[in-house]
């Protein structure tokens, strides 16, 4: 079997420096990602992703009151020795396992400039190889793996791999849109352009990129290069379109088109409609809250 020409992906970025103002006053001294969906916090479920894709080297970019990111990935000596001496090894396995997922570093942002900024701070980690980028307000269903899939797309055609979902047309106004063009791949197309959040008359299509991207290295230099833009922050869709256009620079751009079960958990309602979701899926929960959620829809509603 032929190897391919393109170096493995090992390290995933997660920007995690947000403040979180949707759901204030909860994120007033909680970082909003370590909101519980269910019994775990958002952002183990985006570990968790990325460990599932064979990446188990995590790059947290962080900010101001986020230390409880990194308690949590960390030991919790105290509790797992009260947990053992009770004998309770269930909830011990549970705690154990999020410090046991992946080798997990961090860094400051500091001033909060964009997620393309966000993603410059990762330069010095990630070095001079593919890595992939996951935003923690979006929760892919691990029956859907959409990382391993780009993984696997960006293996074959190098440059940098976008997730797209088709999204109503008076909706694309809250995305980052590309422009695509038809590959030989039902899944795949060629990214020839973006824009971020564009007005609906102009948008190039329906195509919307949501929170995940595996990226070529030379979109360092990229956002070294990139002025801010929409919102006066520095924008990684713009320097995509670079990457789009400019295929010497690091590209060509491809994109995967998902369509499976994606969590936004960056807005309330779909915060609450995840949890339910998630809930009723569970072995351990869903039978009686299913049972529970039929009976209260039907009286009570």
């Amino acid at each position: 079997m032929t190897e391919s020409p393109h170096p493995p992906i090992s390290k995933a970025v997660i920007p995690a420096a947000g403040l979180g103002t949707r759901f204030l006053p909860a994120t007033k001294a909680t970082p909003k990602e370590m909101l519980p969906v269910v019994d775990k916090p958002a952002i183990q479920y985006v570990v968790e992703e990325a460990v599932s894709a064979g990446l188990h080297d995590v790059l947290m970019v962080t900010g101001r009151n986020k230390r409880p990111l990194e308690d949590h990935f960390d030991r919790n000596y105290e509790l797992e020795e009260a947990l053992s001496k009770k004998g309770d090894s269930a909830r011990l396995a549970r705690v154990q396992e999020s410090s046991d997922l992946a080798t997990m570093h961090y860094v400051r942002q500091g001033d909060p400039r964009g997620l393309g900024h966000a993603v410059l701070c990762a330069a010095p980690h990630v070095g001079r190889e593919p890595f992939a980028v996951l935003l923690g307000d979006d929760l892919i269903d691990p029956r859907d793996p959409l990382l391993a899939r780009m993984v696997e797309v960006q293996k074959q055609q190098g440059g940098s791999v976008v997730a797209l979902m088709e999204v109503d047309p008076a909706q694309i106004h809250l995305y980052g849109c590309a422009a695509v063009e038809p590959t030989t791949d039902g899944d795949v197309v060629k990214v020839t352009g973006l824009v971020e959040k564009p007005d609906t008359a102009d948008a190039p299509s329906n195509f919307a990129i949501i929170g995940r991207y595996v990226l070529d290295p030379g979109v360092f230099d990229i956002l070294r290069q990139t002025e801010p833009g929409r919102g006066g922050e520095i924008q990684l869709t713009d320097a995509l379109q670079q990457l789009a256009v400019d295929e010497k620079a690091g590209g060509p751009v491809h994109g995967v088109v998902f369509k499976g079960r994606r969590y936004d958990t960056g807005d309330r309602g779909d915060y609450l409609r995840a949890i339910v979701r998630l809930a009723c899926e569970r072995e351990d929960l869903g039978p009686d809250f299913r049972t529970w959620l039929r009976r209260y829809v039907t009286e009570e509603m």
